[in-house]
């Protein structure tokens, strides 16, 4: 997938969810022959951390010691998580690099496909219903209207 001699940049996306799993694994199944010629992406969004529940727990007070712990944690739960996922790439003879961000997610991969210019995005949908979607919003959704470049959404097998 080189276009007048440079590669193409394809991401992955992914978070900690079965979905994600699933679009990785979808994407080096069938789009392998186009990855083997691509450079890939596999990215993950730690979400900013909206810690108000340990500072109501705690009565206002929560202690930085704990907060900084709990930041520590999420950002090794995503560095296992990139790991992991350049493991699986590299067992499908799939050189992978990965990056992560830290915000919203549905916002930290568009600005991403800004920045890095990326031509093609892979993603997971974790199906939920119309219900679920209106209060929690849906990263997959908003990538397939906001990015700007093609975005493949994987969902699960019925």
């Amino acid at each position: 997938m080189e276009e007048g001699g440079t590669k193409k940049k394809i991401m992955v996306a992914i978070d900690e969810s079965e979905c994600s799993h699933l679009a990785l694994q979808w994407a080096l199944d069938n789009l392998g022959h186009t990855i083997a010629g691509s450079e890939l992406i596999v990215f993950s969004v730690q979400p900013s951390s909206d810690y108000g529940t340990v500072y109501a727990a705690s009565y206002g007070a929560a202690p930085p010691d704990l907060i900084r712990i709990l930041q520590e944690n999420r950002k090794k739960l995503t560095s296992a998580l990139l790991e992991k996922a350049k493991e699986i790439c590299s067992q499908h003879g799939v050189n992978a690099e990965t990056m992560t961000a830290v915000g919203d997610p549905k916002q930290e991969i568009c600005t991403a496909v800004d920045e890095l210019n990326i031509q093609f995005i892979v993603l997971g949908s974790h199906s939920r219903g119309a219900i679920k979607r209106a209060f929690l919003g849906s990263v997959s959704n908003y990538c397939v209207h906001n990015a700007k470049c093609p975005v493949l959404v994987v969902k699960k097998p019925a």
